[in-house]
């Protein structure tokens, strides 16, 4: 499965902020060295602007992603996590670019760990690195989030996959299901007629019985007579 578009611009804007984290890196040692860092400035106020500008929008993408639950719930809270601290990584490069941290930030290992400048400086945006970054360069980092990512990737594309095939069966079991309705239908509409038929039927045998019982006594009558008729003869 391809990266799709928001993880596209997150990657864009972890970037940049790399990039402005080493051009106030820059910036600072030229001021130690009585360079001058104006132009760096210029481009850094844009940059953190830009930033600020793409962090909105993530939010706002991700919140309308969200909402028509074009990704699951788990994703979207993974993402919201990767929003939350590109935002936090934003606040202390303002705060770095401004002199307003509380630790002094001499060196680039300062800057990049967003401590003290003590321990290895491995990534340079994790407030709080796992064991599994520990001591990891940028890339390498990058490289096992990618793995992450595909991973997931693969596992929503399995369960895409199951759900599919049980749309699929649940359409087929609907198409079976108004076949089996469509011949109980024919069924009913068969014994209705077969019902009417043999009413009929059995008022008719009715109408025979009593026309039979009819004829019978009227020759038993005649039958009668006739006897009377020969012993008055007789």
């Amino acid at each position: 499965m391809s990266q799709d578009l928001w993880l596209q611009n997150y990657d864009a804007a972890c970037r940049l902020a790399q990039e402005i984290a080493e051009n106030i890196h820059e910036r600072n040692r030229q001021q130690r060295t009585g360079g001058n860092p104006a132009k760096l400035n210029m481009t850094l106020r844009a940059s953190l602007q830009k930033l600020k500008q793409n962090i909105a929008q993530l939010r706002e993408t991700l919140n309308q992603t969200s909402a028509q639950r074009r990704i699951m719930q788990a994703e979207a809270n993974r993402r919201q996590t990767l929003v939350d601290d590109l935002a936090t990584r934003e606040t202390r490069l303002n705060a770095s670019f401004k002199g307003d941290l509380s630790e002094a930030e001499p060196s680039r290992s300062s800057l990049m760990t967003g401590g003290s400048g003590s321990g290895p400086a491995g990534n340079p945006w994790l407030v709080n690195e796992s064991e599994e970054t520990r001591g990891l360069s940028f890339g390498e980092i990058k490289h096992h989030q990618q793995q992450i990512i595909e991973a997931q990737d693969a596992g929503l594309d399995a369960l895409a996959a199951v759900i599919s095939r049980q749309k699929q069966m649940g359409q087929e079991i609907g198409n079976e299901l108004e076949e089996q309705n469509e011949i109980i239908d024919d069924l009913a509409q068969l014994v209705d007629k077969t019902d009417s038929r043999i009413k009929n039927e059995t008022h008719r045998v009715k109408l025979l019985d009593t026309k039979s019982a009819s004829c019978g006594m009227q020759l038993v009558i005649v039958l009668l007579l006739i006897a009377i008729i020969v012993v008055a003869v007789w």
